[in-house]
């Protein structure tokens, strides 16, 4: 396995973490990466660069983003986001791998890629409803920001420093874990 590969499956497995936070913004960050030459996608998944897949996923990050600072839409689109995390989780993995084979890359977009995104979509979707029953959904705008800062710093972290990305999503397993262990104690 050579260093590009490597770095391929660490930057996809950043934004597919990225995507459990907010689905569009690190596919909008991949489309702006290969846009602007900073990232080379799999020559299957080209048209993430295009102009038109950035201006939509740009527009549905915007919309993804501000929808989360709304009540009652906020939870629903936590519903929405759930399967939509996954999908994207497998999409930027797949995207992002080079010189691996076919079936290699589709095993490791589902696994890697579809399942970071949604155990990390899962924590957001706890963390969001234990916050709508805590504070009645006061405390859900800070939650939403909180969200779409790692979801912007993870994006960032896995298209400029892949390997920093990776060990970030590996802290971020471990604190998932602890959390689930000390709920279920209780």
């Amino acid at each position: 396995m050579t260093t590009e590969t490597i770095l391929s499956i660490f930057l996809g497995i950043g934004l597919a973490s990225a995507s459990g936070f907010r689905v569009f913004l690190p596919l909008f960050a991949l489309s702006l990466a290969s846009y602007f030459n900073i990232w080379e996608l799999n020559e299957n998944w080209l048209w993430i660069g295009s102009i038109p897949a950035l201006i939509t996923l740009g527009i549905a990050t915007v919309s993804e983003v501000f929808g989360y600072y709304i009540p009652f839409i906020d939870n629903l689109l936590d519903t929405i986001a759930t399967p939509l995390a996954a999908i994207a989780g497998t999409v930027v993995m797949a995207s992002t791998l080079v010189d691996i084979s076919p079936m290699m890359t589709w095993v490791l977009a589902l696994i890697a890629g579809g399942g970071t995104a949604s155990a990390m979509q899962g924590m957001t979707t706890v963390t969001r409803l234990a916050s709508s029953v805590k504070t009645a959904g006061i405390g859900n705008p800070v939650v939403s920001t909180a969200e779409t800062g790692t979801a912007i710093g993870m994006s960032a972290l896995s298209i400029f420093l892949p390997v920093v990305a990776i060990v970030v999503v590996v802290f971020l397993f471990l604190l998932i874990y602890w959390v689930y262990r000390r709920f279920k104690r209780k």
